[in-house]
């Protein structure tokens, strides 16, 4: 009886083999993270690795084009420098063109002080006066006159120069009224009869103050002598000479 009892383990003894096999040893991965130095260094490689993402995200930004990109951007600049030019072309064409309109009348002689108007411009709502003076005769008829008459004190002769820049649209000599020139420019039409022989011919282009002719005589204004007779037309409309021409 002893003897078995000495062969059978005691109850203490039992608990602690099951302690032990319950108790197995620790797995590497606990030993290795139970180190004190693991988790700095799985930071830093961590951190490590996310910097080098970063640099080399930036680096691939910052390449140069390649050789076709290059030429499409370099296309797409000459487009857009072309259609610059244009506009800068369009812009300095209306420019010269408002210029060009702004343009203030001149006198159409180099000296306005030699001339005087010798026979205003009939105006519709004038004085009684205006219209006497105004009126053409020519044998039984009279019409009102449709622009201005220059002439010299002395009946001299005098040179006619164009009172705006623009085309001469006829050159035309007419018994009555001797020969005739036009300058237009956009709708300002210039007139200019009782001339002599003309300096110039249709389709020219004059600036102001070109020469056109020479004053001279017609047969409806025998009276005046040597003369100019001058008319302005806007929009197709007679309109007083004298209004737009600047004081003397």
């Amino acid at each position: 009886m002893n003897e078995q009892n000495k062969n059978k383990p005691s109850h203490e003894d039992s608990l602690k083999t099951n302690q032990g096999e319950t108790g197995s040893q620790p797995s590497s991965w606990n030993r290795l993270f139970s180190k004190r130095w693991v988790f700095p260094a799985v930071y830093t490689a961590a951190a490590a690795i996310i910097l080098t993402l970063v640099w080399v995200y930036q680096d691939a930004g910052h390449k140069p084009l390649s050789t076709d990109t290059a030429a499409v951007v370099s296309e797409d600049v000459g487009a857009s420098g072309d259609t610059a030019g244009t506009a800068d072309a369009g812009k300095e064409q209306n420019a010269l063109e408002v210029t060009a309109s702004a343009e203030s009348l001149a006198w159409p002689v180099a000296n306005p002080s030699d001339v005087e108007v010798v026979k205003p411009y009939y105006d519709e709502n004038g004085t009684e006066e205006n219209h006497i003076e105004a009126t053409v005769q020519n044998g039984d008829t009279f019409t009102p006159n449709s622009g201005i008459d220059l002439a010299r004190e002395d009946n001299k002769t005098f040179d006619v120069k164009s009172a705006i820049s623009g085309e001469v649209t006829r050159v035309e000599d007419v018994p009555t009224l001797g020969t005739v020139v036009e300058v237009t420019q956009g709708n300002l039409k210039t007139v200019y009869q009782s001339l002599g022989e003309a300096k110039v011919k249709q389709g020219d282009q004059v600036k102001q103050g070109d020469i056109l002719a020479a004053a001279g005589r017609n047969e409806i204004e025998k009276s005046l002598g040597n003369h100019l007779h001058f008319e302005v037309y806007q929009d197709g409309k007679l309109v007083n000479p004298s209004e737009l021409l600047p004081q003397k």
